[in-house]
């Protein structure tokens, strides 16, 4: 049996690590978690943790660039579209039309919502990047136009050349603007969310998001929102992500 020198009596008696993983283990017995067969003090404790965080624990900025993400398949999907438009390939346009509804009702009655009614007025109101602010803010208004007419030209059942072309252009437009827009979000003023605002307030921010997701799309709508663009993907025969892998 090992026997401890003075050295190291002392650290035990300044240190009494024995004594503490001696109350985590009294815990850990009372919880149950030690009666699974084979699970160590540390297992349980690391599962304890993952217990308590998990999936929900989400940061405010990495929830709203993950939303981004929706948005950048989106912009991919309506790429495809307009490819196909213009070259005379067979589109399902009734895809084109749910990849908008997914933008009205995810991106613009959602999650810019949340940046028009909780971001943008942080930084307007401390007088921080309101150029840029006011920029956003537009581009969300133009980006709306671009939808509805996009909405209207899908729902129609026989497209002519010029609804096609009027088509192709505001997805074009739509492309264009939002590419550097999300952008500009993720590398310039979500960073900046954190120098702004405390840490308290951030961490709030992001436990109010969630909550308002869950009470507008009645649970985890950006797990639906992925579901959803997966399905329209697969029905362009896009999904498959080395399609996009270069042949060089």
């Amino acid at each position: 049996m090992y026997v401890m020198n003075n050295r190291e009596r002392k650290f035990q008696e300044q240190f009494p690590i024995k004594q503490t993983i001696e109350n985590r283990r009294n815990f850990l017995t009372k919880t149950g978690l030690l009666a699974i067969s084979g699970l160590s003090i540390t297992t349980a404790i690391s599962s304890c943790g993952a217990q308590k965080g998990g999936d929900e624990d989400v940061t405010t900025n990495e929830d709203l660039m993950r939303e981004h993400g929706v948005l950048k398949r989106i912009l991919l999907i309506y790429d495809e579209a307009c490819s196909r438009l213009s070259s005379g390939k067979d589109l399902n346009i009734a895809l084109v039309g749910q990849s908008a509804s997914l933008i009205k009702n995810f991106v613009e009655d959602y999650h810019e919502k949340l940046e028009e009614d909780h971001l943008f007025p942080r930084f307007e109101k401390a007088g921080q990047m309101v150029d840029l602010t006011k920029t956003l803010r537009i581009q969300h208004q133009k980006g709306r136009l671009l939808t509805q007419r996009i909405l209207v030209n899908t729902k129609k059942t026989n497209l002519t050349s010029d609804d096609k072309n009027m088509l192709v252009q505001d997805m074009q437009a739509f492309v264009r603007m939002y590419s550097p827009h999300e952008a500009r979000e993720d590398t310039v003023l979500f960073p900046a969310l954190h120098k702004l605002i405390s840490k308290h307030e951030y961490d709030a921010l992001g436990e109010d998001f969630e909550k308002k997701e869950k009470e507008q799309f009645g649970g985890d709508g950006f797990d639906m929102a992925v579901d959803k663009v997966s399905q329209i993907e697969k029905g362009l025969n896009i999904y498959d992500l080395n399609l996009f892998t270069p042949k060089v």
